[in-house]
């Protein structure tokens, strides 16, 4: 048999025993076309050449990203991506374990995750020092670029990051005039929102000089500056102390390695009486890298943790973790609606930035969609302090009034 009839017909077989949720149709030249499974959703899947099946077949996780980005095969519209991504996720509820995916995860647990000082600045300028334009095609006004918080189904976004805000401030537990630490401060929109509504003095730190040139511009015009500053900044480097503590988003690029590091400092720069907060994207069954095609293109050293990963440097910092909320499917809306937003600037990001950078732009935030969606990604919301004190020991002031 020829080797293309014979990938064709070995994708066909993988395809006809897994696709029980949904319909697939799967269209490539010189190949009849094949359906697979009933019923919605229903999607179109065009491959371009049988050596994209082969690809796929050898390594799933990374290839199915990588493939779409080269042009190897599209739903039609990128509006449909999301669709064909829950039809794979739902029949296929854990990657392929393909050799090459074995392979890159024992290289991975040999290096665990050495984000180094240096490394780190590397990591973060690949993604956050893209040009503002880019984000504020598809983020709320303010550029929060981090999970909202939907205490309705149908908010705006923009109400859902303001919802997240008011939630993180009522677990800080604010006064007046306290001093507070932002470790991976982004574009700025937290600290503004904390001091502007809780009267707060916040100290920001990012690693991104063109989140930290947004930011102090956007405390500027806030009339702010002298309550809200911004520094270049590795949280390994700084020093001082804090009444609390908040960092949201950035934890997911410390690394595991560094996580006793991360916990100690943490306890270093939190006064007797503090309080701290940690969100940050985890999952529920299986730590690690995130996915390979995600390392490599969007968010290089990242490492998405189990609980389990914590407890042990949070418990030899000396942090008692006071709440625990798991925010499950918060992240799904909001990435659908960065993706909504996205498409609508399509246009405007492939005359600026070419066809290539707008697929994979769009295939990060598909699949990270898909992913806390039909995998086990989550989000978590951690409360840490030294002792029983700062923190009421019922949940009634969370309740929003």
């Amino acid at each position: 048999m020829p080797l293309k009839k014979m990938l064709y017909h070995t994708a066909s077989g993988l395809l006809a025993r897994r696709i029980q949720e949904g319909c697939l149709h799967l269209h490539m030249p010189g190949s009849p076309s094949r359906r697979f499974g009933n019923g919605e959703p229903e999607v179109h899947w065009n491959v371009q050449d049988v050596s994209v099946l082969r690809r796929l077949m050898l390594d799933p996780e990374f290839q199915l990203g990588e493939t779409y980005v080269e042009g190897g095969w599209h739903t039609g519209s990128p509006e449909t991506l999301p669709t064909f991504l829950e039809v794979i996720m739902r029949n296929f509820s854990t990657p392929e374990r393909a050799i090459y995916g074995r392979i890159r995860r024992c290289l991975h647990a040999l290096i665990r995750q050495g984000n180094a000082i240096a490394r780190s600045y590397r990591n973060v300028k690949h993604h956050y020092d893209l040009d503002e334009w880019l984000f504020r095609r598809f983020l709320d006004e303010r550029l929060f670029y981090s999970c909202a918080y939907f205490e309705e189904p149908e908010q705006s976004l923009e109400q859902a990051q303001l919802a997240k805000c008011r939630l993180i401030a009522r677990k800080l537990c604010l006064e007046p005039g306290m001093r507070v630490l932002d470790i991976g401060s982004g574009w700025g929109g937290l600290a503004i929102y904390l001091a502007k509504q809780a009267g707060v003095d916040v100290t920001g730190i990012t690693l991104s000089q063109e989140q930290l040139r947004v930011a102090q511009a956007e405390a500027e015009r806030a009339g702010l500056q002298d309550r809200v500053r911004f520094r270049l900044e590795d949280y390994r480097k700084h020093t001082g102390l804090y009444d609390r503590i908040v960092s949201v988003g950035m934890f997911e690029h410390v690394g595991l390695r560094h996580y006793p590091a991360f916990f100690r400092q943490l306890a270093n720069l939190l006064k007797p009486d503090g309080v701290a907060l940690l969100h940050t994207i985890g999952v529920s069954h299986r730590s690690g890298p995130a996915n390979p095609w995600i390392t490599r293109y969007i968010f290089p050293g990242s490492y998405i943790p189990l609980l389990s990963d914590l407890s042990p440097a949070m418990q030899r910092a000396q942090l008692m973790l006071t709440d625990l909320e798991v925010l499950r499917l918060h992240y799904a809306y909001t990435l659908r609606e960065w993706f909504r937003r996205f498409q609508n600037h399509r246009a405007e990001v492939v005359d600026r930035m070419g066809e290539r950078f707008a697929r994979m732009w769009e295939f990060y935030l598909a699949v990270c969609d898909a992913s806390f969606r039909w995998r086990d990604m989550v989000v978590f919301q951690l409360q840490l302090a030294k002792r029983h004190g700062p923190v009421p020991v019922t949940r009634n002031y969370l309740i929003a009034s």
